[in-house]
Formats: structure tokens, sequence, C-alpha cells
């Protein structure tokens, strides 16, 4: 059974820099796309938190990535260690979130950055970015 297992985030200054990391255990990464997600508790739809993409990455190394972080998140994923990662410079207050890494078992050219139908879900980890 996969597991996505996180870690990284926590609290820094505007402008600050951050790393979070997303071990896949139980399945090969080969196998899968994956996808960087993030959700801010006061953009609900529906009453719903709203799943924001951020980035995604193809099995075959293709990564795509939201306008809001374009430029700025830099997705990489390291197949021999089964393990991604998500570095995160020039943060802003406004990428105050909890983030997800998400991974579905997909066509080697495929991702997306909305959040169907990714199937397997990281729990998340708490990134602040406050004066």
């Amino acid at each position: 059974q996969l597991r996505l297992v996180q870690s990284g985030g926590g609290s820094v200054q505007p402008g600050g820099s951050l790393t979070l990391s997303c071990e896949l255990s139980g399945r090969t990464l080969d196998d899968y796309a994956i996808g960087w997600f993030r959700v801010v508790p006061e953009k609900q739809h529906w009453g719903v938190p709203e799943r924001e993409g951020v980035s995604c990455t193809t099995r075959d190394g293709f990564i795509e990535y939201s306008a809001p972080v374009q430029g700025r998140f830099t997705a990489s994923r390291d197949n021999t260690k089964n393990s991604v990662s998500l570095q995160m410079d020039s943060l802003r207050p406004q990428d105050t979130a909890v983030y997800y890494c998400a991974a579905e078992a997909a066509p080697i050219a495929w991702c997306g950055l909305t959040p169907s139908p990714w199937r397997y879900w990281g729990r998340g980890v708490q990134v602040n970015v406050s004066e």
C-alpha cells in the first residue's frame, strides 16, 4: 500500500525559504506522477477548503507550476531515493497554507493541478509566512 510521508514546513519571514519533502513508501516512485497542493482554510468552496494546485511532475520529469508560484518554487524528484521535494523561495504571506503532496499512478506524460484524480495524499505540513 502506498504511503506518502511528508516533512519540512515551519515558519519563516517574508522573502525566506523552506523546503518540503515527501517520501513514498510501499511503491516505486517511477510509476507515479507527483503533485503539490496547498489549502488555505479561508478559501472555501461550499464550506469545503479548496485544494489549490502548486506544482506537478510527470513520471518523465516534466514539471508544471501554478502562476502564483512560478519562478519562486522548484519541484524535484529523486527516483533513486523514492522521494520528491518542493523548494520554496521568496516566500510571501499569501503562501501561508497547509501543503500536501499527492501521487497518482498515471500515464508517463500526465500530471494536473486540480485535486482530481489524485488518489494518494500525504497528511500535510503547515507553512507560515509572516513578520
